[in-house]
């Protein structure tokens, strides 16, 4: 065993795990040629990490329901292509391709910040902000003044401080939501809160409806949950409320997850003629309707939306569950989200809660206490930094990109940009190797080998990174070698 196989043999994925990463239909249909090419996506997604073990060939034949021959197939085409690498006795390992870099949540982990020429690197798979860092300042200031009164508690808070579930109840009720604290679950972010409710109200095999391109965390979760997906397309003029409507008739889905505030990635923003529409439907099938708000108050172009569920009629909201965070207008690094929901409901969710984490930390819900007091003064001016960097963006795009396309949204944090042809995964590999990470359009798509033509690029870097990384794109795109779909490959040819 080589020195690499020995640091990680530790490391390995299971078989049903393997398999509940793998769109619905390679699992339906595995053919070795759709597996290898799925397998591959994990791995420059960074949903599989590098140098982790894959399942023998027969343990997941099994898992996928394929023949041996298939899963043989599939490991040979990754060998062949550079993506795993076997040996006798030690198994199947995964890595990358010399000049490839990783994609996704593994370049955030182990890119290290630099890029292959050892400079800085540039960072936009993550679209989020840096914390404003006066507010912060004051804010943890704040809470360490409270904290030696919290230390003198055990600390444990299920549902989260009640001064803070009766802040964030407060914000909703000012944004034309009224909302008591027992209907306030604080969370370690809106992904935790998330999980906690696909888990409570969903089990394997489910149907959800969840639109599509959406939040590519939020599919990994329903996959990882071995939820079936049904898409709702949005595309860059919103929503087609018809077929929405047709799609939730048609399969009477447990739960619909939506984004219509500044929606991740397209920046689309619902109207609030289809938002009834999504209530009165949703309503209909019984379906529980999960609303994502954590753009919500990033409105650069228009006031910023009352909540989805307050357009209900009264007692109408039952079936709504509202999940949000401070990550967006705040600070990712601060892992302080919450669920909106009926108070029967917070209970239920609290109580799936304990037997995960018990608790969320008690000093991160001080510092949020206080930023949630100042809001209203922070916000404004991060939005207008917003508004300057968005510009800088499209000002980079036109000068060195002028055959992309894209649509300026209202709010939010990202353009959806239409690169012309279906070249996004190989563009974002070679972008990985001049130091710029960037998530390809098909992370986002319920389907593989959509979105293809996309990327998702942030403005929420500073002028002068975000001019530099378009450049450094604009090069990768225009380097004399084309660039090839992965469906176009030829070593997936067999």
């Amino acid at each position: 065993m080589n020195r690499q196989v020995a640091r990680t043999a530790d490391r390995t994925i299971a078989s049903r795990q393997l398999a509940a990463l793998l769109p619905a239909d390679v699992r339906a249909r595995p053919g070795y040629r759709s597996l290898a090419e799925a397998v591959r996506t994990l791995i420059l997604d960074g949903r599989i990490a590098l140098h982790v073990r894959l399942p023998a060939e027969r343990e997941l034949a099994e898992a996928v329901g394929a023949s041996r021959a298939t899963v043989t197939g599939a490991y040979d085409l990754l060998r062949e292509s550079g993506y795993v690498r076997s040996r006798r006795g030690a198994g199947t390992w995964t890595e990358l391709p010399d000049g490839h870099g990783p994609v996704g949540a593994h370049a955030l982990v182990g890119a290290g910040g630099h890029d292959a020429d050892g400079g800085t690197g540039i960072d936009l798979a993550i679209a989020a902000m840096g914390a404003p860092e006066g507010a912060l300042a004051d804010a943890l200031a704040q809470a360490a003044l409270q904290l030696p009164e919290a230390a003198r508690t055990p600390g444990y808070h299920p549902y989260g401080l009640p001064d803070l579930r009766t802040a964030v109840a407060e914000r909703f009720t000012r944004r034309g939501l009224p909302t008591r604290p027992e209907q306030i679950l604080v969370t370690s972010g809106a992904q935790h809160a998330f999980t906690l409710v696909t888990a409570l109200l969903c089990q394997a095999g489910d149907r959800v409806v969840t639109e599509n391109p959406t939040y590519a965390n939020a599919l990994d979760a329903l996959r990882r949950a071995r939820l079936r997906t049904a898409p709702i397309a949005v595309s860059d003029t919103g929503w087609d409320m018809e077929i929405a409507e047709s799609t939730l008739h048609q399969t009477v889905p447990r739960l619909a997850y939506v984004i219509p505030d500044f929606h991740n990635p397209t920046g689309a923003l619902m109207p609030e003629e289809q938002r009834l529409r999504l209530l009165a439907a949703t309503r209909r099938t019984g379906t529980w309707l999960v609303v994502d708000e954590t753009m919500a108050e990033i409105a650069l172009d228009v006031p910023a939306p009352a909540p989805l569920a307050s357009l209900a009629p009264r007692g109408g909201t039952d079936h709504v569950v509202t999940i949000g965070s401070l990550s967006k207008t705040h600070w990712g690094g601060l892992r302080v989200g919450w669920v909106r929901a009926a108070a029967k409901m917070i209970t239920e969710l609290t109580a799936a809660r304990v037997s995960a984490d018990m608790t969320g930390s008690v000093l991160d819900q001080l510092v949020a206490l206080h930023l949630l007091a100042g809001m209203d003064r922070t916000l404004p001016a991060r939005l207008d930094l917003l508004r300057d960097r968005r510009a800088a963006l499209t000002d980079s795009l036109r000068q060195h990109t002028p055959g992309w396309s894209w649509r300026i949204p209202p709010g939010g944090l990202s353009l959806w940009v239409d690169l012309g042809e279906p070249v996004s995964s190989a563009l974002a590999e070679r972008a990985a190797a001049a130091g710029v990470h960037i998530t390809r359009g098909a992370r986002f798509g319920v389907d593989p080998g959509t979105f293809e033509h996309r990327l998702r690029i942030p403005y929420t870097l500073p002028a002068d990174r975000l001019d530099e990384a378009v450049r450094r794109l604009a090069a990768a795109f225009h380097d004399g070698v084309p660039l090839r779909s992965p469906v176009d490959r030829p070593h997936w040819v067999a």
